[in-house]
């Protein structure tokens, strides 16, 4: 994301990362004088951005596909677009939306944007307006009608960058399987956080994790034991935190009904497919809709399991804790390098062993 907004001309290459491929595509099509190929992975090449495109052509935006219809690599023209008016389907990737609202005070006449059907990941839109307000702009979001006012200049401000929440989940996780007693230290979170994963503090006290809130931090705690069968949760408003959901469960010997997955099937892969091919392998017994997974309760772990990671950081991460449960492979480890670069060295500072092959 860094080098793609230091880039005017030529090629930007993301690799796997859909955030900046949906953020950069809003940038530089509202940056006048810009001319980029945005392009990424072979995966990226697979994950639709024409929700995002068409709403920015219908602003005024000037980007052609180079291969398929619908899907990167796209050619971006940047120039001064002139609308301020846009509709999207309300059911889809908040990325979409937040890339434009992202670019929306730069706009002469701001942006007003209508939510067609029903909204999905609505966290994730007060976040991006949230932090937009924190820095001197004004929004409203009513109904299903979000409108941005236009900022000629922004000033200098100072902000607390918070920690990612779904990078929490791991430790959630971790602690949750661990013995009772067990505790670590995390920062910096906030216990009024914009986040929508934030709902983990809230979620794991069924797998008998506590959230202790102090300045900047939260200390995560396994107080008590599951006193549940079967997990039933709706993630329609953090589906990031599915994967470690249901190895969580895994672990556990629990059960598990997850639902809101719908937009599951278009991350870094098709993470309802990838989710049913490694819990199997373990012996669970899993079954998947276009946007739910269920699973029934296992007693034990099949030996010598290989995990396969599909490219997608959060594979790899998800099943990490299991260590604490069973021993496997992970192919493909270092996909963690996408987010959170010093996984397996915090990991391996908790004390898990490791071996690299």
């Amino acid at each position: 994301m860094q080098k793609g907004l230091a880039i005017s001309s030529g090629e930007v290459n993301i690799h796997h990362a859909g955030t900046a491929m949906r953020f950069l595509t809003g940038y530089f099509a509202s940056q006048e004088g810009k001319n980029v190929l945005l392009t990424g992975s072979q995966r990226m090449t697979e994950r639709p951005v024409k929700v995002l495109v068409e709403a920015l052509r219908n602003l005024g935006a000037d980007i052609e596909y180079v291969s398929r219809e619908g899907y990167p690599p796209i050619q971006i023209k940047g120039k001064k677009l002139q609308k301020s008016q846009v509709s999207l389907p309300a059911d889809i990737s908040s990325q979409y939306i937040s890339s434009l609202l992202l670019i929306a005070p730069s706009l002469e006449n701001g942006l007003e944007l209508d939510l067609v059907g029903k909204i999905t990941s609505v966290p994730y839109i007060k976040m991006t307006l949230g932090l937009l307000n924190q820095i001197g702009i004004e929004t409203s979001f009513e109904g299903n009608s979000i409108k941005v006012s236009p900022k000629e200049n922004i000033g200098a401000i100072e902000l607390v960058v918070e920690s990612d929440w779904s990078s929490a989940s791991y430790f959630y996780s971790l602690v949750a399987l661990s013995e009772v007693g067990s505790e670590i230290k995390l920062s910096a979170y906030k216990k009024n956080s914009l986040q929508g994963d934030s709902i983990l503090a809230g979620l794991y006290k069924e797998f008998g994790v506590e959230t202790m809130f102090l300045k900047n931090e939260i200390v995560l705690k396994k107080v008590k034991h599951c006193q549940s069968t079967a997990i039933e949760c709706d993630l329609a408003n953090a589906p990031d935190i599915a994967q470690t959901i249901a190895v969580t469960c895994l672990g556990l010997g629990l059960g598990c009904e997850l639902t809101g997955l719908h937009t599951l099937k278009i991350k870094e892969t098709d993470r309802l497919e990838a989710m049913f091919n490694e819990l199997t392998k373990f012996g669970a017994m899993v079954t998947i809709t276009d946007k739910t997974l269920s699973m029934e309760p296992i007693s034990h772990f099949r030996p010598e399991v290989v995990i396969e990671t599909y490219d997608d950081h959060r594979m790899a991460m998800a099943f990490g804790p299991l260590a604490l449960k069973t021993s496997f492979t992970i192919n493909d480890a270092e996909v963690v390098s996408k987010s959170y670069p010093d996984f397996w060295k915090d990991l391996n500072t908790l004390g898990f062993r490791l071996q690299k092959l």
